[in-house]
């Protein structure tokens, strides 16, 4: 047994010695390594998330927060974050949310990397952290958000040859990595809608991600509460090859240094509806980022900060585009809630905040 994520070199190792694996188990091991070794946010990292963009995104999630939790009658309740990152959003989203006299019982961060929650733990010390969502408490209200979070979660890639559909699998090829077709029969793995897509279509399907919204639900429909999941995605079923890596800020070669890029896919909307819907839940529309933040009044937000510190205003200004305008943030984000039974319809699906 080993003691933690494989290496890049056990991982290369075992592939080798595997002769392949799915692109699943793949990314589930490079990732692994990867957050497990490394603050991979900010300039320093790889990749820069809205929460490190600007302060503004968190706390229109407070707002959120805030709102939804007013119009339940104001509970205790605990906040959860999946994946929390350096803990950025939810330090602003409390602030914001503390401004309305809307404070937590608990603050539960779901995260398993060790780099990751120490730096949490130092902007969140009175937070408790968790390995997984079946470990949270069971006895208030969860308010869980969980933003790009499930994009990092391994997906099956499924491809269509002159044989049927096949599974990707990755292997070795000399001193480079490969997806290749499988040998078995995938058919059943695939939507029916999709199964007649011609040769060369791939489909991904991300069961982890779908027990994850599922495990979530059920809390929620025997607790109360609601979810909120930001992630860059579509509403699918739908056909397309996802999977990328991105290092030093610049998009990379999924397949190339396992262990040492941030891999990710696209978060199919539909699907983590569809696997909510079993527990009861009431699930809302999906909306883009861009539209949602603007309905929580992030434009009100930026003219309060810019009045605040005129010389920063170009630069707020800046932030509020890349997170709300079509052609950064705004139309490839998506936004999605769940809700408990009983529970006020959340804010932000519509054109008006209630």
């Amino acid at each position: 047994m080993r003691d933690g994520p494989p290496t890049p070199e056990q991982l290369i190792g075992d592939i080798a010695a595997a002769r392949a694996t799915t692109v699943a188990d793949y990314m589930a091991a490079a990732n692994s390594h990867y957050y497990a070794t490394r603050d991979p946010l900010g300039a320093a990292g790889d990749f820069t998330t809205a929460p490190e963009i600007s302060q503004m995104f968190g706390e229109m999630v407070g707002v959120w927060i805030a709102d939804l939790w007013a119009r339940a009658g104001s509970p205790m309740f605990r906040y959860v974050e999946l994946g929390p990152g350096r803990g950025t959003l939810a330090a602003d989203a409390l602030r914001a949310m503390a401004r309305f006299g809307c404070i937590p019982a608990g603050i539960e961060l779901v995260e398993t990397s060790p780099v990751l929650r120490a730096a949490q733990s130092a902007r969140l010390p009175a937070a408790t952290h968790h390995d997984e969502v079946d470990a949270l408490p069971d006895d208030l209200p969860l308010l869980i958000v969980a933003n790009e979070f499930f994009d990092a979660l391994p997906v099956h890639q499924y491809i269509r040859t002159m044989d049927g559909w096949r599974e990707r699998m990755v292997e070795r090829r000399g001193d480079v990595f490969a997806a290749v077709p499988g040998d078995a029969d995938a058919a059943a793995a695939i939507p029916e809608m999709l199964r007649s897509k011609n040769v060369g279509t791939i489909v991904e399907t991300a069961p982890v991600a779908a027990a994850i919204m599922q495990r979530c639900a059920f809390r929620i429909a025997r607790q109360g509460g609601a979810m909120l999941a930001i992630d860059y995605g579509y509403v699918g079923p739908a056909a397309g090859d996802t999977l990328q890596a991105v290092k030093a800020h610049r998009f990379a070669d999924p397949f190339a240094d396992p262990g040492e890029a941030d891999l990710t896919a696209h978060v199919d909307f539909g699907a983590l509806a569809a696997a909510a819907t079993v527990a009861g839940v009431r699930i809302g529309a999906v909306a883009t980022q861009g539209d949602w933040l603007r309905r929580l009044g992030i434009d009100a937000r930026l003219a309060s900060l810019a009045a605040a510190a005129p010389t920063r205003a170009a630069e707020l200004q800046g932030q509020r585009d890349r997170l709300v305008d079509p052609q950064a943030m705004g139309d490839l984000f998506k936004v999605m809630t769940i809700c408990a039974a009983g529970w006020p319809p959340p804010a932000g699906f519509s054109g008006d905040v209630a």
